[in-house]
């Protein structure tokens, strides 16, 4: 399977040295029961353990891959979207952004026309690998694209869990409000908290995202889903400005 080699291809290319390593009114927008979901969140820290259960999420169908995904809230059951309908999309996006800050999740908002093209990228090629850099090394992610989520876990772990493989993180787009505001709400959800910070969670769903959206990212990533052959791992890190070790 040209998938299964490209991963090794990568893998054996791969360096994994790790080192040791008050509420605003507008807030009211969110539902009392998201606010209220697993316990007093106003209190809630960076990177804190919270469970899925907490959250409303349940597993759903397998993807192709193997992955889990799971199922989130929909989007009124976290925000009042009447209430979102009178706010701007510049209000809009910086409630958005700031209510997930601390709480164990990642928020970022897009435009709907930047959604549409990643989601048409996406659909023809959903595979990516993306280098985290930790200390001295970095570690590398494989991520898998099927609209509306976006999933990332370890490349080791895929490759020796294959259809076991349990994500790291996971996000979802909310195009509920595409039409009448012009944005796509974009979630993160970390699942592991020992594997990845929250900073490390933000950096990767953008990173994801410029390779669908950036013309000449793009080519990286249809090469890698496309002309496997042709792929050359160093070619992503250059990309992002890291040295090939």
């Amino acid at each position: 399977m040209k998938l299964r080699r490209i991963l090794g291809s990568v893998s054996r290319l791969a360096t994994e040295k790790l080192s040791s390593s008050s509420r605003c009114p507008s807030r009211q927008i969110f539902t009392a029961s998201q606010r209220n979901a697993g316990g007093d969140h106003s209190e809630a820290l960076p990177g804190k353990h919270i469970e899925w259960a907490s959250l409303g999420s349940v597993r759903n169908s397998r993807f192709a891959s193997g992955f889990s995904p799971l199922k989130p809230k929909p989007l009124d059951s976290i925000m009042d979207l009447d209430r979102a309908k009178t706010k701007s999309p510049e209000e809009l996006t910086s409630i958005w952004d700031d209510y997930h800050l601390g709480r164990g999740h990642i928020g970022i908002t897009m435009k709907a026309q930047l959604y549409r093209l990643l989601e048409q990228r996406a659909a023809e090629c959903r595979y990516f690998v993306i280098p985290l850099w930790r200390g001295n090394g970095y570690i590398t992610m494989f991520a898998q694209v099927e609209a509306p989520h976006m999933i990332f876990t370890g490349l080791e772990d895929y490759k020796a869990r294959g259809t076991e493989a349990a994500p790291y993180l996971t996000s979802t787009f909310y195009t509920e409000l595409s039409e009448t505001k012009d944005l796509v709400f974009i979630r993160g959800d970390v699942v592991f908290t020992s594997k990845l910070t929250d900073e490390e969670a933000k950096w990767l769903m953008e990173t994801a995202q410029s390779f669908y959206l950036n013309d000449t990212r793009y080519k990286l990533l249809e090469r890698f889903n496309k002309h496997t052959h042709d792929f050359e791992f160093k070619d992503v890190l250059q990309a992002l400005d890291m040295p090939v070790l």
